[in-house]
């Protein structure tokens, strides 16, 4: 927080000079513990060739980490409440930016391009909670990150992360492994941590993410088309899922061929196929569907 001391009684005189209150709806959970942000901040590799985009940076305490290692850090705030306190606290960081507004709200590329232009973008930020899921997806869906390095729930950065075959292991998880080289939990984060204290542990997982996507435009829709149906009934078969799916174009016959055609028996379930299976199996798929 600029040099400023993040401790309990700090962050409790500092909110109740100015009148605020923790928003559930928000899912706000400041960090606490200095040696957090500072951490994250570390491993998200940042340096001074970068310009980070944050998310919901509370009370800068991550900010704080951050401007100390990137060339640029923007930091985007939904709370208009916390927007004149972040104001004061980093009124003497040239290289941070304080926004208010909703993320899910932005056209991501241009923000970033526009406020900081002819860098290398990262994401690193504490993310709420409630709305990991769809923000992960439109800061991966916009192409322009490097990097996304976030603090999330335990149990989120477990189904990010997941391998085939496990009970983590989804639709999202696919998604996220066709857009990154890697994704993995660099640490865990106790819930002493915060103020106030969640009732989850909190995770910190990075993806790296792919310079380059494995298929065109419209194949990459059939593919996700397949994915979520090969996880839309977890107990059916492949071969029942895609027919609840395809089953008005495609018969059991052509179903059963492609999934055999990838080497894979015909009785297998959607979650033990990796990556590349899915991207061969769509591929033979979407080959049939568009006869």
């Amino acid at each position: 927080m600029g040099g400023a001391d993040i401790s309990v009684k700090a962050i409790r005189e500092l909110l109740a000079s100015r009148g605020f209150s923790f928003s559930k709806s928000l899912g706000q959970n400041f960090l606490v513990d200095a040696d957090i942000p500072e951490k994250l901040a570390r491993l998200s590799g940042v340096d001074q060739s970068c310009g980070v985009l944050e998310i919901g940076p509370g009370l800068g305490a991550l900010t704080s980490a951050l401007s100390r290692r990137a060339g640029q850090v923007l930091a985007v705030e939904i709370d208009k409440r916390l927007i004149p306190i972040l104001r004061d606290l980093f009124t003497e960081s040239v290289n941070v930016e304080i926004m208010q507004g909703d993320i899910m709200r932005q056209d991501i590329a241009k923000l970033v391009s526009d406020k900081m232009p002819d860098m290398r973008y990262h994401v690193c930020a504490n993310l709420p909670y409630s709305i990991t899921t769809p923000v992960l997806t439109v800061l991966i869906s916009s192409g322009v990150f490097e990097t996304i390095t976030v603090m999330t729930q335990k149990e989120v950065a477990r189904r990010i992360c997941a391998q085939p075959g496990s009970s983590e292991y989804g639709a999202f998880t696919v998604f996220v492994n066709y857009h990154s080289s890697e994704a993995e939990t660099l640490f865990d984060v106790n819930p002493e941590c915060f103020l106030p204290r969640p009732e989850v542990f909190s995770s910190v997982i990075t993806i790296r993410t792919r310079p380059e996507r494995l298929l065109d435009a419209e194949d990459e829709l059939f593919f996700f088309r397949v994915t979520r149906a090969a996880f839309g009934h977890r107990r059916k078969t492949l071969t029942n899922a895609l027919r609840a799916a395809f089953g008005d174009i495609l018969g059991k016959t052509d179903i059963e061929g492609s999934i055999r055609e990838c080497g894979l028996d015909a009785h297998i379930r959607g979650e033990m196929l990796d990556l590349e299976e899915f991207v061969r199996l769509s591929t033979l798929i979407r080959r049939i569907y568009g006869k």
